[in-house]
């Protein structure tokens, strides 16, 4: 499947396609440069009367983009940077910052110097120098990665990053071993980089864990072949949990239909002081950090269209914190639809609160269809339609998201996309596992992205 397939090989790759130069002057002689500008608008309105609140509106118009530069090779030695801004415009008095500043604004709550969440900014996101021998490597600095619970989740501007050191090492053609050590990271909304652990816990980091900072580990191993892929990724927070994840697919053809089946499982663990921690203030946590995950997907592609259903299912524990925990932009299910407020559990110390499909005891069924119109001449054109449900036992009304993107695409180089999206009963669940639910949330969004 994509996730696993391509999470830990686009950082190799790109270093093997970096061309080889024998001198210091052709480093930058033949240093590539590329980037994207990217016009970004959303609006959201939420329907409270559920809960006798004020309904709202909010939107935000905003240009950004990044811009990379990177070096060529020299006796296996590369550097490079990527800047990042984004820039608001005509805000009204209520701003979805979801596009902006939200976890800026998240980070210094109750900062009088104003709403930080709806202030631009621009960052020096990508600054690393990266060696590459043979079948191995090695990446110091800052990045941005696409692994399942690590993920750069380019939905909005802006993409996620990280600070610290990976390796690779590549056993033949077809498998990969990722080892990595990450201290920092940054969200998609933020021009800080925080300790990895305290953006995850935010103020109660050093009651949880014991300190006030703290590391991830991170083990991949991958295997491709043309016909299937299987991989695993360990993640080991100090003194706070353990996640795993598994996944694979296996792809066949059945008359002139494509098939992919894809299957996943997830487990997770608090480990060290936090585990303590929880068990001890089960009323405020719900307990240790103990969920499993699993799911399964099936894609038929025919022509010109393209059809999917998932399943997923995240088991419920009695007297466990329950739900997984996303800290840092992942959001793996194979139902997930990032329509809600699934994002916003990546937001500084906001990681044990919980969302629809990922509460425990949550159900999730979602179907897809791709449809392009090349075929009819309409180049580019494409629709795009989905429906989750989501069911738990535990939820006053089962929650239903409904997404239509139209899209236009030159391959390459420019993407417009025009999506709106319907969310029925919108549910959440805070860190003690307490549920709540929000009757209605519709958004609109328009997104022009010019690649270079």
């Amino acid at each position: 499947m994509k996730r696993i397939s391509l999470a830990t090989i686009i950082f190799s790759s790109a270093l093997l396609a970096t061309s080889e130069v024998s001198t210091l002057a052709e480093v930058f002689n033949e240093a590539s440069m590329s980037g994207n500008v990217k016009y970004y608008y959303i609006q959201t309105d939420k329907d409270k009367s559920a809960q006798n609140a004020v309904n709202t509106s909010a939107y935000a118009n905003t240009v950004g983009g990044q811009f990379h530069f990177d070096t060529a090779s020299l006796y296996g030695f590369r550097s490079g940077v990527t800047f990042m801004t984004t820039n608001p415009f005509l805000l009204g008095p209520n701003v979805d910052a979801s596009i902006i500043g939200r976890d800026n604004g998240v980070r210094v709550e109750g900062n009088p110097s104003g709403n930080v969440a709806s202030k631009g900014f621009s960052i020096l996101a990508e600054a690393y120098l990266a060696y590459d021998y043979k079948n191995m490597g090695i990446y110091v600095g800052r990045e941005v990665i696409r692994t399942p619970l690590i993920d750069a989740k380019v939905v909005r501007l802006l993409p996620s990053a990280v600070e610290g050191t990976s390796l690779y090492y590549k056993v033949g053609k077809t498998s990969k071993i990722d080892v990595a050590y990450y201290n920092a990271f940054k969200q998609r909304t933020s021009d800080v980089f925080i300790n990895i652990i305290k953006h995850a816990l935010g103020d109660q980091t050093k009651t949880i864990t014991g300190s006030d900072s703290g590391y991830v580990g991170m083990l991949g191993i991958n295997h491709k072949t043309e016909k299937y892929s299987v991989g695993l990724y360990n993640y080991y927070a100090s003194d706070f949990m353990n996640s795993l994840y598994l996944g694979g697919s296996y792809k066949t053809n059945i008359a002139d239909a494509k098939v992919t089946l894809e299957a996943q499982y997830i487990n997770q663990k608090s480990i060290g002081n936090a585990d303590a921690y929880f068990s001890a203030n089960a009323g405020t946590y719900g307990g240790k950090i103990s969920s499993n995950a699993f799911g399964f997907k099936v894609t038929t592609s025919l022509r010109s269209a393209k059809f999917f259903i998932a399943y997923s299912k995240v088991l419920q524990e009695s007297a466990k914190h329950d739900g997984l925990v996303l800290p840092w932009d992942g959001t793996p299910l194979f139902t997930n639809m990032i329509t809600s407020n699934d994002l916003f559990l990546s937001n500084y110390g906001k990681s044990l609160g919980s969302d629809s499909i990922y509460i425990g005891g949550s159900r999730g069924i979602k179907l897809g269809y791709v449809q392009k119109f090349d075929a009819i001449g309409l180049d580019g054109v494409s629709t795009t339609l989905t429906y989750l449900n989501t069911a738990n036992s535990r939820f006053n009304r089962d929650q239903n998201d409904y997404n239509i993107v139209l899209q236009y695409k030159i391959p390459k180089a420019f993407t417009l996309q025009l999506k709106g999206i319907l969310v029925q009963n919108n549910t959440s669940a805070d860190a003690a596992g307490k549920i709540t639910q929000l009757k209605q949330l519709i958004q609109y969004r328009v997104i022009a992205n010019y690649k270079f």
